[in-house]
């Protein structure tokens, strides 16, 4: 008989692929701040 997996082992899994998902997802962001120049110039004219 083949037993469902218990929830515990659902909830590991699901976890460790968030945080899979979330490390890449931050060093594809990490990478793409370096190129716009344009955002750092629509930050200075609110300077006082």
């Amino acid at each position: 008989m083949k037993r469902k997996p218990d929830l515990l082992w659902i909830l590991v899994i699901v976890f460790g692929l968030g945080v899979v998902t979330t490390g890449y997802a931050q060093s594809l962001w990490a990478n793409k701040t370096n190129a716009p120049p344009q955002v750092t110039q629509q930050i200075q004219p609110f300077k006082r």
